[in-house]
């Protein structure tokens, strides 16, 4: 029974975690203002699989829990070759675009915010890349970010 607990617990912290975005959610109903909370959870484990969550709650924690829960659900495997990508990609989400171009080993993550954490917890230790969209949304900036990753075939 002990050891049980112990093997799931050690496949609990096999995934390393960033809250990518928190939100204070507001329904207007008939007695007042009812506050939620939206969380938005990047889980990855470094060596090619990543994913996102996003969930609501009464408070932080719950709604934290709930995002890392839906988080291992969708979680993608990305194809890494020589800590890079194999290829330049392109997704749109919603009205984010991103851009993704391979680098020369040792060259670094070189992008910002949103598309930085998604790529370190992916386990990308040199790569490129640009957010054409106009948007500053962290979510579909991310989600962008995943479409594209999930995009990248490998050569059989």
């Amino acid at each position: 029974m002990r050891q049980d607990y112990r093997s799931i617990r050690e496949k609990k912290d096999e995934f390393d975690s960033k809250l990518l975005d928190l939100a204070r959610v507001t329904r207007v109903a008939s007695g007042g203002r009812r506050f939620r909370f939206r969380a938005v959870i990047v889980i990855g484990n470094k060596m090619g699989k990543v994913g996102i969550g996003i969930a609501k709650g009464a408070d932080v924690a719950q709604a934290v829990e709930k995002a890392t829960r839906v988080a291992r659900k969708n979680l993608v495997q990305v194809p890494i070759v020589n800590d890079t990508i194999p290829y330049e990609v392109y997704a749109k989400y919603g009205a984010a675009k991103v851009l993704l171009k391979p680098q020369r080993k040792g060259r670094g993550l070189i992008s910002g915010g949103t598309v930085r954490i998604v790529c370190s917890l992916a386990g990308i230790k040199s790569i490129s890349s640009k957010t054409l969209g106009r948007t500053t949304n962290k979510l579909n900036n991310a989600m962008a970010t995943i479409k594209a990753l999930e995009s990248i075939k490998t050569r059989k």
